[in-house]
């Protein structure tokens, strides 16, 4: 069966690569009792992928079990999965098999596997490396033939460095890896996916289908979709229901669409272009920071000037002298913060705790230090902004590269009139 045949026969809608690549290997390793290790976010349809497996295997005949190994309690999921003897615990009334024992000769999908208790993760690796288990109370031993598929959402690798998932069965279970992408990396499915659920509940609610606008798709596109595939559900049934109008803008479909004013893309910082709205206040704060810098090597650029076009020798007091230092300081805390500045050219040199210039006859000249505090910097570049564009906190927010929201808490934060 090729690939397009199984997205008809399951229901996979999109042209993805990688989801293309995802149920090829799914494919493949259908014809043996390899073990699979299905991941991928939330939502992203992971269910589908053992189901694949089973019906394309030699085990097709035999009994197929889904368990949600998230959903069973921890005093319980020993005996879901591997049974029990009467008397073993207070409520077992009667002897009763396990999972493994249930479905021998088929497949069973072990969902959410990553939620397993540490304690039966060693009888679940027992049964993948000998197919040997007990039942809860016994010390019987039981064999069985099942064919492992499990799933998760969480990483794994993480959770072994926290000590709740066992490497060795992580190796034992990853033995075939299918990633499933997140839909976000699948944008050209997105508009494929909402198309087809709102014909689909269309039909289901006895209406016409709701229809997206140029400006609709474009926000549909770059939405992040952390919940994926079951999200986009999820709001196509919800707008086919509630709106009546069929035709859908991207101001109502912004309704929907929870946290859409965050970009996924990343944010580049732009020295001699405007800043697109929606920066966050750790960039605002890099670009002032950015400033300042300017603002110092100005300052020293002209004492430079000054010395080299007049030849003074003076004596350079002690305040002096801290502001180059604090300068020093500054470029340093600047690569810190991630800048490529390039710090100064030309470096001091320093004998004790002076400089020796040379001023007989000229008078030294007065250096004015401009406040380089943070907040106040803030609040002149938000003053000067809002002046500049007659108070519209719009073209404001963009001149400042934040959003217009940050810019109203920012005005009520430092009390500005506008």
């Amino acid at each position: 069966m090729d690939i397009l045949s199984i997205k008809q026969r399951y229901g996979i809608i999109g042209n993805s690569p990688i989801l293309d690549r995802a149920i090829d290997i799914a494919r493949q390793v259908a014809a043996t009792d390899l073990t699979v290790l299905i991941t991928g976010e939330s939502g992203t349809g992971k269910e589908v992928f053992p189901k694949i497996i089973h019906q394309m295997s030699s085990r097709k005949h035999g009994p197929y079990i889904a368990v949600n190994c998230g959903a069973i309690p921890e005093g319980t999921i020993d005996s879901e999965l591997f049974g029990h003897e009467k008397g073993s615990f207070t409520g077992a009334h009667e002897a009763r098999k396990g999972y493994f024992e249930e479905v021998n000769g088929g497949s069973i999908f072990l969902d959410e596997v990553a939620e397993l208790p540490l304690s039966t993760q060693v009888r679940l690796l027992r049964v993948l490396e000998t197919g040997e288990f007990f039942r809860v109370g016994s010390s019987k031993v039981l064999k069985t033939n099942v064919r492992v598929v499990a799933a998760t959402n969480i990483n794994i690798p993480e959770a072994i460095n926290r000590g709740k998932f066992r490497e060795d069965l992580y190796y034992r279970l990853n033995t075939v890896p299918i990633i499933i992408p997140p839909l976000r990396d699948r944008k050209d499915d997105i508009l494929l996916l909402f198309r087809k659920f709102s014909g689909d509940f269309a039909q289901k609610y006895h209406m016409p289908a709701i229809q997206l606008t140029d400006d609709a798709k474009e926000l549909l596109m770059q939405y992040r979709w952390h919940g994926n595939v079951r999200q986009l559900k999820n709001i196509a049934e919800q707008i086919s229901i509630i709106e009546n109008k069929r035709d859908i803008s991207s101001d109502i479909l912004s309704k929907y669409l929870p946290g859409h004013d965050f970009s996924g893309l990343p944010v580049l910082y732009k020295a001699e272009k405007q800043i697109k709205e929606g920066l966050s206040d750790r960039d605002l704060l890099y670009k002032i920071l950015f400033d300042m810098k300017d603002d110092v090597n100005e300052l020293k650029r002209l004492l430079g000037f000054v010395i080299d076009k007049t030849g003074i020798s003076a004596s350079v007091d002690a305040a002096t002298l801290k502001i180059f230092q604090s300068d020093v300081s500054e470029q340093k805390e600047l690569k810190r913060a991630g800048s490529r500045a390039h710090i100064s050219d030309e470096p001091l040199i320093i004998e004790g705790d002076t400089v020796q210039l040379d001023t007989d006859d000229v008078q030294e000249p007065e250096i004015f230090i401009e406040n380089l505090s943070i907040q106040e910097r803030e609040k002149d570049l938000i003053q000067k902004a809002l002046i500049k564009y007659n108070g519209k906190r719009k073209n404001a927010a963009q001149e400042l590269g934040i959003s217009e929201r940050t810019l109203y808490r920012k005005i009520k934060a430092y009390e500005i009139d506008e």
